[in-house]
């Protein structure tokens, strides 16, 4: 196991809305050493991009309830101030957003925003942070970046746009990055160059990185270990090869079967019926009784906990797969 980085124990998030309390990530525990990739993959509504959020501070609203520990190295991020957490987040904690258009300012160049972020959390002087600008887009491999410096962000293409997001996330050194769903809205060609980017820096920086992703192709590419979310609760947790080879939750086993198989000749695309319960109104016993082909009575009226099956494999699940993804 490498060096502990990040320690998340007992997260819950809630929201309190005029339906009521919505439990957005419910008892998530989790770690990360240095140099160390987790993927978190799970449908939408899952609890995942909540879950990295609680993480970096960033949900604002004044409804939402943040409960547990979130430790990183070893100091807990839910005791601190606002003021506090603002220095931590972009010098020790970077994220890299789905969509950067929402993220970057419009109104002002590309490496004035890359610049302003090193001059907060580093202190340089307005030259030396203009020189590291640019040899930041020209690490993440943006062509002419004394150029690229001074253009808007509607004057480049989604990948640079994304490049320029990892530049800036990167600028101060974090030891930890994560990344919502950095590659959605980019080709494949593209996808594949902000994700060896990514591996590529976070090597050199020896920083864990959070992939939340719902592509599996992603998963396999990255990934060290991997958490499975559904209803805002781990459902497995497993080593990559491990995950991939023997799932040991009907609904990690449902999301596998659902990649398609270039192998083996498919009429139609496998699916897991039903969706994703609304957490205002769980069920009792497994969230995922309704939409399992094992469920059993007890499944429905008892709540399996998340328990090491194998040595670094845990699973939710009262009846745990067996070889294969059956049972």
């Amino acid at each position: 196991m490498p060096e502990m980085l990040l320690e998340v124990k007992d997260l819950q998030t809630s929201f309190r809305t005029r339906e009521g309390i919505i439990p957005a990530v419910n008892r998530v525990s989790f770690e990360i050493g240095r140099g160390e990739t987790l993927c978190i993959v799970g449908e939408s509504g899952s609890g995942k991009s909540v879950t990295s959020l609680s993480i970096i501070g960033l949900l604002d609203s004044p409804s939402k309830v943040v409960t547990g520990e979130i430790k990183l190295k070893g100091r807990n991020l839910l005791t601190l101030s606002k003021n506090e957490m603002r220095k931590i987040r972009g010098s020790e904690i970077s994220m890299i957003f789905q969509e950067p258009m929402t993220s970057l300012n419009p109104v002002f160049t590309i490496g004035s925003q890359i610049a302003e972020s090193l001059r907060t959390h580093t202190g340089l002087k307005r030259s030396e942070a203009k020189a590291r600008s640019i040899e930041l887009l020209r690490i993440v491999g943006i062509a002419h970046p004394e150029k690229a410096y001074h253009y808007f962000p509607h004057q480049l293409s989604g990948g640079m746009r994304q490049r320029v997001m990892i530049a800036s996330a990167l600028s101060c050194n974090p030891s930890l990055l994560i990344a919502d769903e950095p590659t959605t809205a980019l080709d494949v060609t593209v996808q594949a160059q902000i994700l060896e980017v990514i591996k590529d820096l976070s090597n050199k920086l020896n920083a864990g990185v959070i992939l939340i992703t719902h592509d599996l192709g992603i998963v396999a590419e990255m990934a060290d270990r991997v958490i499975v979310m559904y209803a805002g609760e781990i459902v497995e947790e497993a080593r990559v090869e491990d995950l991939f080879d023997r799932p040991l939750h009907p609904y990690t086993s449902g999301l596998l079967r659902s990649l398609p198989q270039l192998h083996i000749e498919q009429e139609e695309l496998f699916s897991i019926k039903g969706t994703v319960p609304n957490l205002q109104e769980l069920p009792p016993g497994c969230a995922f009784q309704s939409r399992c082909p094992f469920a059993t009575s007890r499944c429905g009226t008892e709540k399996p906990e998340l328990e090491w099956i194998e040595a670094g494999h845990r699973a939710r699940c009262f009846y745990p797969l067996t070889q294969g993804g059956m049972r």
